[in-house]
C-alpha cells in the first residue's frame, strides 16, 4: 500500500527531503516504518527515543496501524528561538 511520508528536521536532513511517498506492507505500524527508516539510515537511531508520530494530523502511538493513503510524520524534538 502507498503512504505519505513527511519528515522535519533531522529526518529531512538524513534523508535529503521534506517528504516521500512510501510503498509499506499492509497492517503495517508507523514503528515498523521508522525500523526500516533507521535500518537504511542509522544515524537516525538516536532520535527514535524521542520521536512523535502522526497520522493523518493526530499523534498516534507507534503500534498505529497504518492504512492507504495515509499521511504519517515524524516529529523530533526541534529547537529555535
Amino acid at each position: 500500500m502507498e503512504i505519505t511520508l513527511k519528515l522535519f528536521a533531522a529526518y529531512r536532513e538524513a534523508l535529503d527531503t521534506d517528504e516521500q511517498v512510501l510503498q509499506v506492507e499492509s497492517e503495517s505500524t508507523v514503528g515498523q516504518v521508522l525500523q526500516s527508516l533507521v535500518t537504511q539510515h542509522p544515524t537516525l537511531s538516536r532520535w527514535v527515543p524521542v520521536t512523535r508520530f502522526a497520522v493523518n494530523q493526530n499523534f498516534v502511538p507507534a503500534a498505529w496501524v497504518l492504512q492507504p493513503g495515509d499521511e504519517l510524520v515524524f516529529i523530533p524534538p526541534v529547537s529555535g528561538g
